[in-house]
């Protein structure tokens, strides 16, 4: 593109296209992956009753991606654990994760500069694993737009599409965490790029791979940076969501909805009316009607006994 020509980032775009992962953006998505296994709730219970379940969920939030999108593409879902590496360096950072003396290391990756460092380079493989999705999809499947956006979004955010999976490991079951029902920040990021990477190898978005990678990654790493200073968990595309939501889901067209809030401002209004009158009514009924003790009412009934009596003394008298 011209503009990233004037820009002077057409070389920053292709550095970050050759850029290679291994090894440490991968092993900044496993300290981050494991990191956040261990804020989990009650995975810290886990790792010290049953360290093997620990590790099993620590592998499926590394290689989640990788292992959704295998079985969605018919291959062996534990091929991923094949490559002996990065198995062997993901699981010394579980342990060292988990079981570093004093917790040292949980305690140093925890403080925020580097937690905006590794969490910066995640994002960057986040970038990578979408981008690998889409074209292992498009390689099968060269005219299915749909299959290209499953996949790329599978790998890209698969630790968090298989989370019941991995809490049953853990030994929780909360089905109503599922990521379908209610999407996260990074859920729903990635599938964005999943959209995007398959429009571009569709040649429906004209723009250069590389070029579209590095929009996208500034993308993720700035809002995720943003995220973490301020301590927001707010999804940018909120606003976005909630027009959508509102335009194409809710039922009603607009001229109906208008006649309801009508209807039911005109229907609110009226209760307050009636109960008004109905209470001022009480009140007037009250104020003319006296109320009568029993005490008043027995000395009545007794001055009306005492009466005749005083006439028939008057009359003997």
């Amino acid at each position: 593109m011209d503009v990233f020509g004037a820009l002077g980032v057409d070389e920053l775009s292709h550095g970050l296209a050759n850029l290679s992962m291994f090894p440490y953006f991968d092993m900044a998505h496993y300290v981050v992956s494991v990191m956040s296994l261990r804020e989990q709730p009650g995975a810290l219970e886990v790792s010290r009753r049953s360290p093997f379940a620990c590790w099993f969920s620590s592998m499926l939030f590394c290689f989640g991606g990788a292992v959704l999108s295998g079985i969605m593409m018919a291959e062996p879902p534990i091929a991923p654990l094949s490559n002996s590496t990065n198995v062997l360096l993901a699981s010394l950072i579980w342990y060292l994760v988990f079981y570093s003396p004093q917790d040292m290391v949980y305690c140093c990756t925890g403080v925020l500069p580097f937690r905006l460092l590794l969490s910066g380079m995640k994002e960057v493989t986040r970038t990578w694993k979408v981008l690998g999705g889409v074209t292992q999809a498009h390689g099968k499947y060269n005219d299915s737009l749909l299959v290209m956006i499953a996949i790329g979004w599978a790998k890209g955010a698969g630790g968090g599409l298989i989370s019941n999976f991995e809490q049953l490991v853990r030994g929780v079951w909360k089905p109503e965490t599922n990521e379908l029902l209610k999407m996260s920040y990074p859920t729903k990021v990635t599938l964005m790029g999943a959209v995007l990477f398959a429009l571009q190898q569709t040649q429906y978005l004209p723009v250069h791979k590389h070029h579209l990678m590095l929009i996208y990654t500034v993308f993720t790493v700035g809002n995720k940076s943003r995220m973490l200073l301020t301590g927001s968990s707010a999804s940018p595309f909120a606003a976005i969501e909630s027009a959508v939501y509102k335009t194409l889901f809710t039922g009603y067209s607009y001229a109906a909805l208008a006649t309801e809030m009508k209807t039911s401002s005109i229907d609110n209004g009226s209760p307050r009316k009636t109960s008004a009158t109905k209470q001022s009514g009480d009140n007037g009924g009250a104020g003319k009607r006296t109320p009568v003790s029993p005490v008043n009412g027995e000395s009545g009934s007794l001055k009306a006994k005492e009466e005749p009596e005083t006439e028939k003394r008057k009359k003997t008298n």
